[in-house]
């Protein structure tokens, strides 16, 4: 078996891969189950690669998420519920009834315009899906449990904001976020404990909707945070090993004299400082 530009060589690969005689033990052990956090660790890493400017390391991780449906399809397959064409079939199909602007006669004068028909076109789908349930549609039913919780936060509120529940300015949004956080005062105070993990959710929701009010990415600034606190705080750490003290015997008022410093160091490079 070699290796091939060609997609139906990774196709053939797979199939190989889960022969019943000569496959791989541990490939013909796994199911759709086992292997579906494989397929949200892959696109997980295709982001990172995106994030770190590493374009080798990016066609590399599209492979590796490239064999997600692959795989997937290999399972359907065997179980007689679809074929990898299937799958190329029903996105192609998609992707022409979802453009009309580019494969019809209905001229898009510009992106927003687009992605209206875009959208209208989704709504449609969801309104047929739902009738196929036997169930009233929602402008909600599409959007993936399976997404961080932040990030469906983001797009719950997002979907709602466009069926016209919204708040109607970005400090009506900051007003609820004090709101809600005197009620996590409350309830910790009461010490409630269901309490307080329903009040922070509220929180949490609250400020993703004032990421959007503002123009945000909710998810791609919590991922900066987090860069930022690990960088911040792995100069606290070099820090303790300068001074020869190990950090759980540093205390605080030390750590956090550490911690400024490296605040005050990007406050600088904000603002361009060379003092």
């Amino acid at each position: 078996m070699e290796p091939s530009t060609d997609i139906s060589r990774l196709i053939e690969i797979m199939a190989a891969l889960r022969d019943p005689k000569t496959g791989c033990p541990w490939d013909l052990e796994q199911n759709f189950e086992t292997i579906r956090h494989y397929t949200i660790e892959e696109a997980y890493e295709v982001a990172d690669a995106i994030e770190r400017e590493d374009f080798e390391d990016l066609r590399d991780e599209l492979g590796d998420l490239l064999l997600q449906p692959v795989y997937h399809a290999q399972l359907a397959s065997e179980a007689g519920l679809f074929r990898f064409e299937d799958v190329v079939l029903a996105i192609t199909e998609k992707l022409v009834r979802r453009h009309p602007h580019v494969f019809g006669d209905r001229a898009a004068r510009h992106a927003g315009e687009a992605k209206q028909r875009w959208d209208g076109v989704k709504a449609d789908e969801r309104e047929a899906k739902a009738r196929k349930r036997d169930q009233d549609p929602s402008v909600l039913d599409d959007v993936p449990r399976a997404l961080p919780a932040l990030a469906r936060a983001h797009k719950l509120d997002k979907r709602a904001a466009e069926a016209g529940f919204d708040w109607p300015d970005v400090s009506s949004v900051l007003d609820k976020c004090r709101e809600e956080t005197d009620e996590v005062a409350e309830a910790i105070g009461k010490g409630n404990s269901d309490a307080v993990a329903e009040e922070i959710g509220d929180l949490l929701f609250a400020v993703t909707s004032l990421a959007r009010h503002a123009g945000v990415d909710a998810e791609a600034a919590l991922s900066d945070a987090n860069a930022k606190f690990i960088r911040r705080f792995q100069h606290v750490e070099a820090r303790c090993r300068e001074d020869r003290v190990a950090i759980a015997d540093a205390g605080m008022a030390r750590l956090d004299g550490y911690w400024n410093e490296v605040r005050q160091s990007d406050g600088q490079a904000a603002t361009g400082s060379k003092t």
